[in-house]
Parts: structure tokens; C-alpha cells; sequence
């Protein structure tokens, strides 16, 4: 309305221009000029522009009791009749308040409810849809036994002869109706699912797809109708209703494989004509592929994507490109026509087609870069784009594809519109030179230089602690760099706005400083921040100069005087961390006057030994040894003593490993929290309790097999789709193995008794079966756990044994209806029964905790020495650097330090070997430290294979050895 009066007003203006003179006059015999008449025209439209954003919400003020009160006239029929604008408009007020938050009574719900359904006796179409809606939203607020009313009133309208009451009101029956109440509409979706109208077949399927929640089994009965609607024409091939019935039949045979794998090699054949099914086709397909890539139809499938890539709608052929680039393990040329026809999306003149091929080429350049590198001429293009986002996109893409030539005129292109982008894109173009800086060491400076030069712009904490945490990891991974970058962080903490940056800073400074050339230079850095800063960056600041002055001699005198102002702080801790300072620090120095021996006195540590706990890392997180000490207060040893080496094994979360990118230094966070101790977070003591293995020592058995060392993740003995579900977790203990198998009945008219598994092994000597807890009774639909003990000989050493599994029950017929049993549930009754499982492999990795309780790693292995280290060479049949890493982590059992787990893009065969640094604490509490070193070998046609260089150290030779020989 407002633009009509702007153009109207437009138009006047222009006539009062022709009135008052020619062509060639304007206002008071002013030359007209199109600047003028422009200028006029904007005026205007910032009038109208304000009037707009000056103009209240009609439902900015409502109130629930004014609302409530308003809405008795749905019982007047002369207004419902007459008047279904008002309706509407109080039906909209009644959703405004729901939206907003306003929680309505039990009676003031039930009211509404009843006042909203006098609404159908209107015929008014607009007044129907808000009702519908308003039904589906207050419907879980409702009381059940209410809703029941308002069935027939929507099942009348599901028989109407009106399209857009049958469908409308189908959905709203799907999200009101409970499994007993949907057989007696069951009929009519049926039908509706084939119906002639594409909205109604839509909405019958989508209404099934959601009903298949509430009762499975009488969805499933509708495949025949869904595989019609999918095929026929009798809706015209409508792309939504076919793309609705895909997703519902995928989602009735979601749960056996074998179904799903033929209804795709089904559907590759014959193509459905709808983009979008098409889409979602190519989505179930790679899923399919990503189970088992050497299927035996994986080729027809891998054709299929690529057939894909010729079809004539933009949606599918991007879909197919990403969906052959995400494939895993696939080999560069494999995938050179899906980055040609992303090559091709590049110059598109949509944007969002743009965004989609610049993200998808984004994420191949993090593994293949060099698959990509022909489309560098398009990507520098975008570089320009007007959408930000793309142009990040195709900024840091370059990155990881450019040459060391291109690196400097592609950073001055950066700088140009940093200032211009969000911070999540920020975050990107920093991991971006990041990557490039590990990947060219020798442009290290230019490149951290920008770092800090972003450091010192703008931004929030993400952004500003990515550039932190990429500065530290170009530290520790380029040593030459470690001083130049220590002065940028300084640099950044006397401006920092962010209390937990300046503390993992000051840490990592208390750490580094005192072993550069120049200590002494960091002293000034570190004592603005006790004068100028909040109370736990004063702490933090206390403790990082303490260091100093233990490591550093020459300054101690200097550092005490710096302390000692800080015993007047008006915060607690901070007094404290200064009073514990100065006692070591003059302890030292006590210690050092007395002695005539030592030469070296930063050696020196405080008499009782309280320095460790303030300049070594912990041997675990917070979080583990939080956990570490639940454990030990359930099963205590009076006699032993409450040091690290006697907390039970907790082994760490190595999600953030296998992905850098959510921390790329969790060292530096880690400290972090031990510079400010109040900052630390710590899970409450209720998420200890729900451990499942707290539950192992309620069990006498179980209980006097001492501490238990650690348990395995859990392994499938049987398909997801037979009669019994059986899965094993092993725990290990110093001297037994327990194997937990959890067992589940899905046979509704089946129950077992007597219900126990049994094991046969080649190897006696090394196990021994000492005990079996059985399952006495299994119904339907639950799982139990059924325990068996093994005691492992100490005098054998650890090797691989299998075991041959079989599941021996007896088996009770169920009466579906009553749910007895037919017979005595003591086992005297019923059939015997033996079920085959899958073998059961117990091997050394499974004697492996991925726990690291020697700090750091080359500390670490310089205190184990070469004493018991095993040193071997491999030739592994690996055929990708990245597949040999993980396939080293599974031999071996072991957690990745540093984040050697990661392999950083490199030339696989002319780059350098990977090297791997693996750690572990084995059975017994046996620190094992393993250094590999990776390298691929090729010929001139194809990669062949790789070699596994390995040093194993630990303080038992035989388990340095075991370790060893898991490699094969």
C-alpha cells in the first residue's frame, strides 16, 4: 500500500514538473536533471520507509484474559457464520500468545478447544485453515478424551468433497490420533495416498510418515499403496507426491538392509521423473555405499551417480557431484567429472548455485587438493562476488589449493574484506592460513604476521580464540617461530577484552617464556596484567611470573619484589597463589645458599614438594579425574595410598582428536584451567552415576574380581534384523574377563527361559571359563545381560583368542493376547533351542586404555628410555595415508597425541613421512609409548602400498613386544 502511495506521489510530482514548465525546467524554473527527479523519489521512499518502522504490531499488547474473554463469541453462530474475519483474526491472537510463550490452564485450553471446534459449522475456507492449524498446535496441550471430540468433525471433512478439506484435515489427524484410533481411519488414507489430487496424496503420505511413530506395523501394511503412488500417473507424476512416497518407503524398510539395498537397485533402473525423489534417491544410494563400498552393486550405483550429473535440473546434478565427492575412500580421478560440473556451477548466475558448488569444492580441497586445482581461475573470480559468502568460500579454498607464489597476492585479497564478513566466516579464513602456513613452514612469519595483524581487529571470542589457538599450533609445530609468536600473544593480551584468552595465554607464556633467549623481555607483559586486569587474569598472571622466577635464577630477586605487592590483593586466590609462590620461590633460594654441590640450582624443587602441582599438567582432565575418583570410592583398598598411579584407568574423549577443527589445541585449554581454578567446569556427580560399569560392582561375582580395568565398546554378534539381538562389551580386569552380552527378544509369542550363552576356544591355556551368570527369564522386547567369567592366566603372555559363540535357551509359547506363557517359567517346561552367534575375538588392543598418564609425550618417552623398546619395520597394504593411520590406531588400541591423528594435506609420496605419536596404558598400569612413522611407496602407475616404521617403549619388555606384534 505504502509503495502505491510512493508512486502515486511520484507521479504527481512529475505533473506539478510539467505544469510548471518544459521539458527542460524543474521546481522554481530549476533545470530538471534526472539526479533531481532521482532524488525526489528517494526522499520519499525514506518517508514512507520511516512511517513503516514507526507503525506498532497490532499483537505487541495483548493479554491472555482479554484474549480468553474475546473468544466466547465462537459460540455465538450468527458471528461464526457472518463474520469468519473476526474469527480468524482472534484464531491469529490465540497462536501469537502460544508462540510467544503464554502458558494457558488445563480449563482455559480445554475452553478454547471446545470454542474453536463450533467453528466448523462456517464455510468459510480461510476460517478452516486456521482452525486446522490451531488444532495441530494445541492438540498436545489437550486432554485426550477431548480431542476424541473433534475427530468426526475431521473425519468428515477427510470424506468431503472439497480437496482442500480432505487434505488439510488428514494432517491434523495424523498429529491428533493415538495407535488405537488409527484403524478406523486406516481405509481412507489408504486411499487418499492414491488419489487424483497431488495435494491429498501428498498429504496422506507425509501424515504416514508421521504416523509410522505411533504404529509402525500399521504403516508398513501400506507399501503396496506408497510403491503405487511412487510409479503410477494417476497424479499426474507429481514431483512432491512421488518424493513423499520415497521417504515413507525407505522409511517402512529403513531396518533391513536387504530391503533397502533392493528397493534402490530397484529404483536406479527405473528413475523416478521427480527431481526431488531423484535427490533423494542419490541420498539413500550413497548411504548404501557407505556401508559396504565393494558391494556387489556398487559399480550400477556408482553409474547411476554418474548419470546423474547429465540430468537437466541444477538440484540433481549438484547433489550427485557432492554425493560422488563425499564418497569414501574414492581416488582422485573418480572424482574429475563431479568437480567439472561443479567447475561449471562456479560461473552460474545464481547465487545460491554459486554458495552450493564453492562448498562442496571447499570440502574436497581438504582431502584431495589437488583434484581441484583447475578450478582456480573460476574460484580467483569470486573472489569479488558481492555475496560474502562466497567469496570466503572461494578465498580459503584457494588456499589450500594455491601455490607458496600465489600466497601473497592471495592474503592482500583478504585483508580487503576482512572487515566485511561475519565472524563464523573469520574463523574460516583463519583455520584456512592456518593450514597454509604448516604447509609452507618457510612463510611462516608473513602469514602470522596477518594473524596478528586480524588479532588486533574487531571480532568476538570464537573468532579471536581461533587465531590464538592457530598461533599456538604454528608455535609447537614450527619451533622458529616460537619466539616471534610469543611476542604477538603478548601483544594481543594487553588489549584483550576476554578474561579466558589472557589466561590461556599467560599460561602458555609461563611455559614457554623462561626458555627463550630473552626471559626477562616477558616479565612486563606479565606484571600489566596484576595491575590492570580482573581477578583471574591477576591470578593466572601471579602463577605464570612464578614460573619465571623458578626457572629463571637470574630474575627470581626481581619477581619476588613483584609478588610481594601482590600479597595485598583485594581477591583471595590471587593472595594465596602469591603467599605459595613467594614460600617456594624462597625456599629455593634457602636451598640453594645451603648448598655447595649442586651448580645448577633451577633444578631445585620446594622442600615438600608442592612445585609439581603447580608447573607439571595434570596426567588427565578435570572431567576424568572427577570420574577417576567415583570409581575409586565405590571399590577403595584401605591400604593404598590416594596418588594418580592408584585411580582407576578413565579413559579420555578422543572425539576432538579425529576432529582438530573443534579444538585445535586442547592442550592450551586444558592448562588453562589449571592456571584459574574457578574457571574449570566440572560435570556434576549425577552423570558419574549413570555410568553403566558402576552397575558391575553391585554383583557379589563381579565385586571379588578386585578393580575393574577397563571395558570395550560394544560389538554385534547378530544382524539387526534376526529374531535375537546380541551384543558384547568386555571388561577388563587385572586378572579375569567378563563378558557382558546384552541380549534381546523381538519374537512377540516367544519368551525364553534358562537363557545362556556358551563358549568353545582352541587356546585353554591362556583362559579359563570359572563362571556363568544366566538370564532366568527374557520377554519380549526386553534386553537382558548374561555374564561370563574368564580368568586369564598371568604366567601366559597376552595373545589373540577366538571364540566360537552359541546362544542355548528354551523357549516358551505366548498367548498375544493375554501375554502368558504356555508352561512353567522354571525351565521344566518348553523346547530347548540353540541360536549360532558370531565369533568372539579377545586380543591385546582389547588390554589397551587410550589414556596418556605421562604428560607430555617426548617427555614421557625420554623417561622410558631404550631400555625394554621394540623397534620394527611393516609394509602395510594401505592404499591411502589417512586409511594407515586409522588402521594403525585400530591395531594397536592406542589414542594419538599432538595431533599426529590427523594427516595435514601433503603430497602423499614426495612429502615427507607422517609421522604418529601413540599413547596407552596397558593392563597392570603399564605406561606404553609408541613413535611410528608413515610413508606411502608408488610406482609410476599407482599407489602399492605403505611402510610402517614403529618404536614401542613401555616398562615391561614383553609388553612392549605384545604391543609390537599387533601390527599385521
Amino acid at each position: 500500500k505504502n509503495k502505491t502511495i510512493m508512486i502515486a506521489d511520484a507521479n504527481n510530482s512529475y505533473a506539478q514538473i510539467g505544469q510548471q514548465g518544459s521539458i527542460g525546467q524543474g521546481f522554481n524554473d530549476q533545470p530538471l536533471t534526472i539526479g533531481g527527479v532521482l532524488k525526489e523519489i528517494q526522499t520519499l521512499k525514506d518517508k514512507f520507509k520511516n512511517e513503516d518502522e514507526d507503525e506498532p504490531s497490532p499483537y505487541q499488547m495483548l493479554e491472555k484474559a482479554t484474549v480468553l474473554q474475546e473468544c466466547r463469541v465462537f459460540n455465538d453462530s450468527n458471528v461464526v457464520t457472518n463474520n469468519p474475519k473476526r474469527c480468524c483474526h482472534l484464531i491469529t491472537k490465540l497462536l501469537h500468545l502460544l508462540t510467544q510463550g503464554e502458558t494457558f490452564t488445563s480449563n482455559e485450553v480445554t475452553d478454547v478447544f471446545f470454542g474453536v471446534t463450533k467453528l466448523f459449522q462456517s464455510k468459510d475456507h480461510n476460517l478452516r485453515r486456521m482452525m486446522y492449524l490451531f488444532i495441530k498446535e494445541v492438540a498436545e496441550a489437550t486432554n485426550p478424551d477431548d480431542v476424541i471430540i473433534v475427530t468426526s468433525s475431521l473425519t468428515k471433512d477427510m470424506n468431503s468433497s472439497e480437496d482442500l478439506y480432505r487434505a488439510n484435515s488428514i494432517r491434523v489427524l495424523a498429529r491428533i490420533i493415538d495407535a488405537a484410533m488409527l484403524g478406523a481411519i486406516e481405509r481412507y488414507l489408504k486411499q487418499a495416498i492414491n488419489d487424483k489430487n497431488p495435494i491429498v496424496a501428498s498429504s496422506a503420505l507425509v501424515s504416514g510418515y508421521s504416523l509410522y511413530y505411533v504404529s509402525p506395523e500399521v504403516v508398513k501394511r501400506w507399501q503396496n499403496e506408497v510403491n503405487e503412488a511412487l510409479n503410477s500417473s494417476n497424479n499426474g507424476g507429481n514431483d512432491m507426491v512421488q518424493y513423499h512416497a520415497l521417504a515413507l518407503l525407505y522409511q517402512c524398510k529403513c531396518h533391513d538392509r536387504l530391503a533397502v539395498t533392493k528397493l534402490v537397485s530397484q529404483l536406479i533402473k527405473s528413475t523416478p521423473k521427480s527431481p526431488l525423489a531423484i535427490c533423494l534417491l542419490i541420498r539413500y544410494a550413497v548411504k548404501m555405499l557407505n556401508g559396504d563400498l565393494n558391494a556387489a552393486n556398487a559399480k550400477s550405483t556408482y553409474q547411476f551417480l554418474e548419470s546423474c550429473l547429465r540430468n537437466r535440473n541444477e538440484i540433481v546434478i549438484y547433489e550427485a557431484a557432492r554425493a560422488i565427492c563425499n564418497l569414501p575412500s574414492i581416488e582422485i580421478n573418480d572424482i574429475s567429472s563431479a568437480v567439472t560440473v561443479l567447475q561449471l556451477s562456479l560461473s552460474s548466475p545464481k547465487s545460491t548455485l554459486r554458495y552450493g558448488a564453492m562448498k562442496a569444492l571447499s570440502e574436497i580441497a581438504s582431502r584431495h587438493p589437488l583434484a581441484i586445482v583447475k578450478c582456480n581461475e573460476e574460484m580467483e573470480i569470486l573472489i569479488t562476488d558481492p555475496n560474502r559468502s562466497i567469496a570466503t568460500l572461494a578465498i580459503t579454498t584457494l588456499l589450500k589449493t594455491g601455490t607458496e607464489g600465489s600466497i601473497d597476492r592471495l592474503m592482500k585479497q583478504i585483508s580487503t574484506f576482512m572487515g566485511d564478513i561475519a565472524d563464523e566466516f573469520k574463523v574460516i579464513v583463519v583455520d584456512a592460513i592456518r593450514e597454509l602456513c604448516l604447509r609452507y613452514p618457510q612463510k611462516n612469519r608473513m602469514l602470522v604476521g596477518y594473524l596478528a595483524t586480524f588479532l588486533r581487529e574487531e571480532g568476538g571470542f570464537e573468532f579471536k580464540k581461533a587465531i590464538a589457538d592457530s598461533i599456538v599450533e604454528v608455535m609447537n609445530s614450527i619451533p622458529d617461530t616460537k619466539e616471534n609468536c610469543l611476542f604477538h600473544l603478548c601483544d594481543f593480551i594487553e588489549d584483550c577484552e576476554f578474561a579466558a584468552l589472557s589466561t590461556q595465554i599467560l599460561h602458555l607464556i609461563g611455559s614457554i617464556g623462561p626458555f627463550t633467549s630473552a626471559p626477562s623481555r616477558y616479565i612486563r607483559y606479565i606484571y600489566n596484567r596484576v595491575i590492570l586486569e580482573s581477578a583471574s587474569v591477576r591470578a593466572a598472571a601471579v602463577s605464570s611470573l612464578t614460573k619465571f622466577a623458578m626457572k629463571v635464577p637470574s630474575l627470581r630477586s626481581s619477581v619476588i619484589v613483584l609478588l610481594k605487592r601482590s600479597l595485598s590483593d583485594e581477591d583471595n586466590e590471587v593472595r594465596d597463589r602469591a603467599t605459595l609462590s613467594l614460600y617456594m620461590i624462597q625456599s629455593i633460594e634457602t636451598s640453594v645458599e645451603n648448598s655447595t654441590e649442586n651448580e645448577d640450582d633451577s633444578n631445585f624443587a620446594a622442600p615438600n614438594d608442592i612445585s609439581p602441582m603447580l608447573f607439571e599438567p595434570l596426567p588427565m582432565s578435570f572431567d576424568s579425574l572427577e570420574k577417576a575418583l567415583d570409581l575409586y570410592s565405590m571399590n577403595e583398598s584401605p591400604n593404598q595410598p590416594l596418588v594418580f598411579t592408584s585411580l582407576p584407568i578413565v579413559e579420555e574423549d578422543i572425539t576432538s582428536s579425529k576432529n582438530p577443527k573443534m579444538n585445535p589445541n586442547p592442550r592450551l585449554e586444558e592448562n588453562s584451567k589449571m592456571a584459574v581454578g574457578q574457571n574449570a567446569s566440572i560435570p556434576s556427580s549425577s552423570s558419574m552415576n549413570s555410568d553403566p560399569t558402576n552397575d558391575l560392582y553391585k554383583i557379589p561375582e563381579i565385586a571379588s574380581l578386585g578393580r575393574l580395568f577397563r571395558s570395550t565398546s560394544s560389538i554385534a554378534l547378530t544382524e539387526n534384523e534376526t529374531e535375537y539381538l546380541v551384543h558384547c562389551v568386555k571388561h577388563i580386569f587385572d586378572s579375569h574377563v567378563v563378558f557382558d552380552f546384552s541380549i534381546n527378544n523381538t519374537i512377540p509369542d516367544q519368551m525364553l527361559v534358562q537363557v545362556e550363552v556358551v563358549l568353545e576356544s582352541q587356546d585353554d591355556e591362556l583362559y579359563k571359563i570359572i563362571s556363568t551368570i544366566p538370564i532366568p527369564l527374557l520377554k519380549y522386547g526386553k534386553k537382558r545381560a548374561l555374564l561370563v567369567i574368564l580368568e586369564r592366566d598371568l604366567g601366559c603372555q597376552i595373545e589373540s583368542s577366538t571364540f566360537s559363540c552359541e546362544l542355548h535357551f528354551k523357549v516358551l509359547d505366548v498367548d498375544p493376547s493375554t501375554g502368558e506363557p504356555d508352561g512353567e517359567v522354571d525351565g521344566t517346561d518348553g523346547f530347548p533351542e540353540e541360536y549360532p552367534l558370531e565369533q568372539l575375538e579377545i586380543s591385546p588392543p582389547d588390554y589397551m586404555a587410550k589414556v596418556n598418564n605421562l604428560g607430555d609425550f617426548r617427555r614421557g618417552w625420554e623417561q622410558l628410555g631404550t631400555d625394554f623398546e621394540v623397534v620394527e619395520k611393516f609394509a602395510l597394504q594401505f592404499r591411502r595415508l589417512e586409511e594407515a593411520v586409522s588402521g594403525v590406531l585400530d591395531f594397536l588400541g592406542m589414542q594419538a597425541c599432538d595431533g599426529t591423528g590427523v594427516v595435514q594435506p601433503r603430497n602423499e609420496v614426495l612429502g615427507p613421512p607422517h609421522t604418529l605419536h601413540l599413547c596407552g596404558v596397558f593392563v597392570g598400569n603399564i605406561p606404553v609409548l609408541v613413535r611410528a612413522q608413515l610413508g606411502m611407496t608408488k610406482t609410476e602407475e599407482e599407489t602399492i602400498g605403505c611402510i610402517l616404521k614403529i618404536a614401542v617403549r613401555s616398562n615391561d619388555p614383553d609388553v612392549s613386544r605384545t604391543i609390537a606384534d599387533c601390527i599385521h
